[in-house]
């Protein structure tokens, strides 16, 4: 199985399963819409720093919030 397809699999289970426990914590922590990011980041314990991780996640929050806010700023100047 390629790593995109298992990533996918487990994202998609997981947002099902924990979409049906419909937890206020859990929504206010999604990604816009979405409950995981589009995108995912595989490297191997000796190649990079776990900062180096945990600065591209945020990245990635922040990118997904933007885009949140264009379509939500979109939405409520529509006729």
């Amino acid at each position: 199985m390629s790593l995109s397809k298992l990533v996918g699999a487990l994202k998609g289970a997981s947002a099902y399963r924990l979409r049906l426990m419909d937890l206020p914590e859990v929504r206010e922590k999604l990604w816009g819409d979405h409950f995981w990011s589009p995108s995912y980041c595989a490297v191997s314990g000796d190649s990079a720093a776990l900062e180096v991780v945990k600065r591209y996640i945020e990245e990635q929050r922040a990118e997904l919030r933007k885009k949140g806010e264009k379509r939500r700023k979109a939405a409520s100047t529509s006729p």
